[in-house]
């Protein structure tokens, strides 16, 4: 039997489009397709593999349990050729698209992927720094840092950074109020976003369960990076995880009062989609930043 008959890759394709897309409408947009070519190319799919791929409803269809096997499977085994013809071709490295936090691109990443960059000349960075959480399967994209709990279904994760927080102001600004010797002292300053949880679970840790940080006006800039520079112009004290702030602490811009952090359990991770864990710009950005934040664990 050929092999053309035994794979039919025209309508593996489509199927995996659909599969990922949710739609053949959606699934022939992308493809150049008409609906009709969509629906035809998935019949023949489910003729070559012998079960209904997709449930068909009105407006909607769903991968049915066969389908949902074999999606994955489908979309890493494309995933794989197109990173085989790429390096074949020698543009495997042509550029790798980072989706990162703004702080962590800002307070880390912005500071060090010089030295990635210089171990691998050949690959060209492109950093977008947005809060949203990106879908791999929708978006351009390479890899991501994200906060959070480093489960995402499909995803391939590694931890980066724990995530730990305390208050942090200007020396000048503790001055001003004769110094702050316990926790409730930093009440008597203007207190950047209380509408933030990370504050509520800080004064529980430090004994203060009522600080009544409602009845402050909001204040909310977007990102850990901008309230820390609010904070070092002396306009008020932000928590903040400190290991993103050592010139400012080194230099005396800011400071922290309490040795006590806490964690509300959110930390720094890499994620990329599984089907490409072995595509080589990936592997490289990845062994990268995990030798830079952890260390000890080469």
């Amino acid at each position: 039997m050929k092999m053309s008959k035994q794979f039919p890759l025209n309508a593996l394709r489509v199927f995996e489009a659909a599969a990922r897309l949710g739609s053949f409408t959606k699934a022939g947009e992308e493809l150049g397709m008409t609906q009709t070519a969509v629906s035809y190319q998935i019949k023949l799919i489910e003729e070559n593999v012998g079960e209904p791929l997709f449930l068909r409803r009105t407006r909607h269809i769903a991968l049915t349990d066969v389908g949902q096997r074999l999606a994955p499977k489908v979309t890493e085994a494309f995933e794989m050729l197109h990173d085989a013809v790429s390096s074949a071709r020698g543009d495997i490295d042509a550029a790798l698209l980072i989706h990162s936090t703004p702080t962590f691109a800002s307070q880390w990443l912005a500071r060090n992927i010089g030295s990635f960059q210089l171990a691998h000349p050949n690959i060209a960075v492109r950093l977008t720094a947005t809060d949203k959480v990106i879908d791999f399967a929708k978006e351009p994209a390479d890899v991501a840092i994200r906060s959070g709990t480093g489960t995402w279904p499909g995803l391939d994760s590694h931890p980066l950074m724990r995530v730990e927080f305390t208050p942090m102001l200007s020396p000048a600004l503790a001055e001003s109020i004769g110094g702050v010797h316990e926790p409730r002292d930093l009440l008597k300053l203007r207190i950047i976003d209380p509408g933030d949880p990370w504050w509520t679970l800080w004064f529980a840790a430090a004994g203060v369960p009522d600080p009544d940080l409602a009845g402050r006006p909001a204040t909310r800039l977007g990102a850990q990076s901008f309230e820390a520079r609010v904070a070092e112009a002396g306009q008020g004290v932000a928590i903040l995880t400190p290991e993103f702030y050592p010139d400012d602490i080194a230099l005396g811009r800011l400071y922290q009062p309490f040795d006590l952090r806490c964690s509300d359990g959110r930390d720094y991770w890499l994620a990329y989609p599984h089907a490409r864990r072995n595509a080589p710009k990936i592997r490289a950005f990845r062994d990268w930043i995990l030798s830079e934040l952890n260390p000890d664990d080469d």
